[in-house]
């Protein structure tokens, strides 16, 4: 090869470099389906929000994105409090997930678990607008998930098989079903409560047949399951505390979608997240209790507390509200007890 011919050939391997250098990588190639999570189905405000996520993520990225719900955390056998660990391994692809499902993972969010910490609904929207949540969020975000929108289960309220629950002693010895959480064992037992720890799928059928007396959950999950026909004739509203959901997307999966689907899916979180919020305070709220008033017409005999019986509960959970304040995290708590004391 002559030198003018090595120099040609020279200089048109650098062009052909150089090109190739700027070219941009191929895109990640989409899934067919993509699995999203939810521990109960559509018939409730939590599954109906998230499968109006999943329409709304078809609608807005023109059938780009395809998602499919699996409700009752059937992606993770039942056990709602490995859906976050699943979501990190890439078995869930998004999910509308419970603080408290999650909190074993993300001790952070035991904040919303602390017994007696929100009054109303107005604390819930202080924390879930404010900067606890951009805290939450960022925590959320350095393990391997996208945090997008806040939803909403609710207040849990208390019921029974055997009796009006007005006082710490109406609890001594009940057998009460608890989400797997220690912080839920640990305010029970507070109580003098003996507390069952199950997933939901196994907690109706233990009501049923009384291996467990009582549960604890939003009064729009009580509606939806009919709990009236598992032995649940006693009702009592303590609101000792709430539920937010989360619509997250996990990082492997959103760092496969361009900018612009990545903004398609976070629009579709945030309507959908403010539709579900609206769907679970319905009949609830805002002076509003066609869902109360449902429940009684059951035969559901609904204990109002008064601010001193609702005191007492306070009182006898406080240890375990100053216990895990430091699991939480001293600062996270005052930083949340400032923000609704500003509602």
């Amino acid at each position: 090869m002559t030198v003018s011919r090595r120099i040609s050939f020279f200089l048109l391997s650098v062009v052909a470099l150089a090109i190739v250098g700027v070219m941009p990588a191929a895109a990640t190639e989409y899934k067919e389906e993509y699995r999203l999570s939810t521990v109960l189905p559509d018939s409730f405000p939590w599954g109906a929000g998230g499968k109006r996520w999943a329409e709304l993520i078809k609608e807005k990225s023109g059938g780009r994105i395809n998602v499919k719900m699996y409700p009752g955390a059937s992606l993770v056998g039942g056990d709602q409090t490995k859906e976050f660990t699943a979501l990190r391994q890439g078995t869930i692809d998004l999910a509308v997930g419970s603080t408290i499902n999650w909190s074993p993972q993300v001790k952070e969010l035991n904040l919303f678990a602390l017994p007696f910490l929100m009054p109303d609904y107005k604390a819930i929207d202080a924390l879930t607008h404010g900067e606890v949540a951009k805290d939450l969020f960022a925590i959320l975000a350095s393990k391997d998930v996208v945090p997008l929108a806040w939803g909403e289960n609710g207040f849990r309220e208390i019921s029974n098989s055997h009796h009006p629950i007005q006082s710490p002693e109406d609890l001594k010895g009940m057998k009460i079903r608890v989400v797997g959480s220690p912080l839920f064992i640990d305010t029970m037992t507070a109580l003098g409560a003996n507390p069952v720890q199950m997933s939901w799928a196994d907690a109706q059928p233990a009501m049923a047949t009384s291996a467990v007396d009582g549960q604890e959950n939003p009064l729009s999950v009580f509606a939806a399951a009919k709990l009236h026909t598992v032995n649940q004739k006693y009702l009592t509203l303590w609101g000792y505390v709430a539920d937010p959901l989360i619509f997250v997307v996990a990082k492997t999966v959103w760092d496969g979608w361009s900018p612009d689907d990545q903004k398609v899916v976070r629009d579709a979180a945030l309507q959908a997240a403010a539709e579900e919020v609206a769907l679970a305070r319905k009949g609830i709220s805002g002076g509003n209790d066609e869902t109360l008033k449902a429940i009684e017409a059951n035969g559901v005999s609904v204990a109002h507390l008064t601010t001193a019986q609702k005191d007492a509960f306070r009182q006898a959970t406080r240890p375990v509200f100053e216990k895990w304040t430091k699991t939480v995290g001293d600062g996270l708590v005052a930083k949340a007890e400032a923000e609704i004391a500003k509602r």
